[in-house]
């Protein structure tokens, strides 16, 4: 088990590093706080300036992501039914400085919303540039501490994934949740995440468990797990860890502990498909976690790879949202059509991966399916929401 734990970090290092930048990299935001209703007119009768920053200019992995994100967006662009874009793609070189002076110079050049960019410290330094001119930037991170003002984040955010799971948990009858969480900053954040979310859904936070990276603590954390469910009853354990951490070693222990899934309902804020290799665990058999919406995530999959020979990168498919997004407003033909107040109504957007609305806070709600693991395979038992309804926030 302890090699495959370390198999499993050695393939997902890649993949996840940009993925938890994107979280992480901004611990200290200092964008304006707030909702945020205003931004600039524009002209609907000629083709809309829109700026895309992307990390071109750094890493041979952030210009591959770059590509990526430009290719969604255009993709996206084809689909706009007569809308005209002019897009302007800028390199951040994946730094906040570069990020900073791109987005004030596509502003001076006559952009009226800015696309991107990725990592969470840059796009608060955009945001933070442009904020003066009331221009609105829809960011690829999904750290929700640089959210609010003229900045919104695109990525799925751990408030979301833990709201739809503690939301279903309460009406499958499992509502008496212990939270296991590692002491890092997205540990934290996940804790916190799932802590709003008992509270927003009426359930009970029976317990918190804690503890470091490291063997010797995961290991340690194992029997304070079982004390608090025997103290407290509880019929649910709610971890944070993911595929790449600590999943396969707590997936292997807490049953062997007596934290049984028969009478412990066990669920994760992260994907426990992914890598496959997960499924095959005995310890998340029948565990619940969230996913997007599979068939768009296979058409948008499919469209990509027709249109350019390889498969999107995993966050190509938020380029292609923003792009959905400012194409179906514009399309209205008003000339407020990127304001705050626009970006923000409730009926939200098709995306590449289903449905999603901006938040007037600067986050997301995208429409999450409620999967569980049975004999090593993923079962959706609640799919994800084909619409909002058109409410509000």
């Amino acid at each position: 088990m302890i090699a495959f734990f370390r198999a499993i970090r050695k393939k997902m290092h890649l993949l996840l590093l940009p993925l938890f930048a994107a979280v992480l990299a901004a611990c200290q935001p200092v964008a304006i706080t707030g909702g945020n209703t205003g931004g600039p007119r524009i002209d609907t009768s000629a083709p809309v300036p829109v700026a895309l920053l992307v990390p071109r200019g750094g890493s041979a992995s952030d210009n591959l992501l770059a590509q990526n994100l430009e290719n969604a967006a255009r993709l996206a662009m084809r689909d706009l039914g007569g809308v005209q874009i002019d897009l302007r793609v800028y390199g951040t070189a994946g730094n906040a400085s570069q990020a900073a002076s791109v987005a004030s110079q596509a502003v001076n050049e006559g952009a009226k919303i800015i696309l991107g960019p990725v990592y969470g410290e840059a796009a608060n330094a955009a945001g933070v540039a442009v904020a003066a001119s009331g221009v609105n930037v829809l960011s690829f991170s999904n750290n929700p501490t640089i959210a609010g003002g003229n900045v919104f984040v695109l990525g799925p955010t751990f408030a979301n994934t833990a709201n739809r799971l503690v939301s279903f948990a309460k009406r499958s009858g499992k509502e008496k949740i212990v939270v296991l969480h590692g002491q890092d900053l997205a540990g934290q954040l996940g804790r916190d995440a799932i802590l709003q979310a008992i509270s927003a859904n009426r359930a009970t936070l029976a317990g918190t468990v804690d503890y470091a990276l490291s063997q010797e603590s995961v290991v340690a954390a194992v029997p304070r797990v079982k004390a608090a469910i025997d103290s407290t009853g509880a019929d649910a354990l709610f971890l944070t860890t993911s595929s790449a951490s600590a999943l396969p070693l707590f997936a292997q222990l807490l049953p062997e502990a007596g934290v049984q899934a028969a009478t412990t309902q066990y669920m994760g804020l992260t994907r426990w498909d992914i890598p496959p290799q997960t499924l095959e665990l005995p310890g998340v058999q029948g565990g619940w976690f969230a996913r997007p919406d599979t068939a768009a995530s296979t058409a948008f999959s499919n469209q990509y790879k027709a249109a350019y020979g390889s498969d999107p990168h995993p966050l190509a498919g938020l380029a292609f949202d923003g792009m959905a997004a400012i194409g179906s407003l514009v399309k209205a033909g008003k000339s407020n059509a990127l304001s705050g107040a626009a970006l923000t109504q409730g009926a939200g957007f098709k995306g590449a991966s289903g449905i999603f609305r901006l938040r007037r806070d600067g986050t997301n709600e995208r429409a999450l399916a409620v999967a569980t693991i049975r004999d090593n395979r993923v079962v959706v038992i609640d799919p994800a929401p084909r619409g909002f309804g058109g409410a509000g926030f």
